[in-house]
């Protein structure tokens, strides 16, 4: 198969959780680009309708999906639809997610500041949402022999990260576990599960800050590369975790991080 073929998703269809915006909303559009249907998924009903029209109209196949994935009944009677309307789901991406808040080296969320009730809030989206996603589209997937089943990680999940809140790093250090015990789980069926680990990207996470200069500036005096990403930069690894040039990787997480994790 050459190389074009490869990364090349026409015909297929694909599932994108948290896709409003930012992240999800770039990963989205590269699959579209390389030619998947993109059924796009957030809390956000109008936003994700705004997302998928925004992907119509420039010519890209795409349909919007308000979803809770804290909600394990909602999200299995998604994948289910996806199913039923389009006849095969090619590939998962468990990608909403929420900010934690600040960390302790921002001056902040120190642990004596956690709060109960923010600590339930981010693990129920962060990790459960994430972990409900990954069964769902297992059920499908499974019986059909075939899949890709892509989580968002972070950094974060890697290594202590002062700069982000103790729900965030424990759900997204779970998550890296989940990847690496679902692609066991699901591997006798050729279904692939790997994650990306994003850096600090420039999106509305965390009630927009990451658009404030002076939180990129921070963020990025502690990468190699000395900026923060674009979420575009994210699509690469997007497309390559849906297509049959990753078909012998399970198990994995891709950095996508400015070197974050290379000190």
């Amino acid at each position: 198969m050459k190389v074009q073929q490869l990364f090349d998703l026409t015909g297929q269809v694909a599932w994108v959780t948290g896709a409003a915006s930012g992240l999800g909303f770039a990963m989205a559009e590269g699959l579209a680009e390389a030619g998947a249907h993109v059924v796009l998924a957030d809390l956000n009903a109008d936003g994700i309708q705004a997302a998928a029209d925004t992907l119509r109209d420039a010519g890209h196949s795409a349909e919007a999906m308000a979803l809770d994935v804290s909600d394990l009944q909602a999200v299995e009677a998604a994948s289910a639809r996806i199913l039923a309307t389009h006849g095969r789901l090619d590939a998962a991406f468990a990608n909403a997610g929420v900010s934690a808040g600040p960390g302790p080296l921002t001056g902040k969320g120190h642990i004596d500041d956690l709060d109960a009730a923010d600590w339930e809030r981010v693990l129920r989206i962060n990790l459960t949402g994430a972990t409900f996603t990954v069964k769902a589209a297992a059920r499908v997937m499974r019986p059909r022999g075939q899949g890709r089943i892509v989580v968002t990680a972070s950094t974060a999940g890697f290594r202590g990260d002062g700069m982000v809140g103790y729900a965030y790093v424990a759900a997204k250090s779970a998550v890296v576990n989940i990847v690496r015990q679902a692609s066991i789980d699901l591997a006798p069926d050729n279904v692939l599960v790997n994650g990306i680990a994003p850096g600090p990207f420039r999106t509305a996470i965390g009630g927009g800050r990451m658009h404030q200069k002076e939180t990129q500036d921070l963020f990025a005096s502690r990468l190699p590369l000395k900026r923060v990403g674009h979420p575009h930069e994210i699509k690469g690894a997007a497309v390559l975790l849906a297509s049959e040039a990753s078909s012998f990787m399970t198990g994995s997480v891709i950095h996508v991080d400015g070197g974050a994790l290379a000190w």
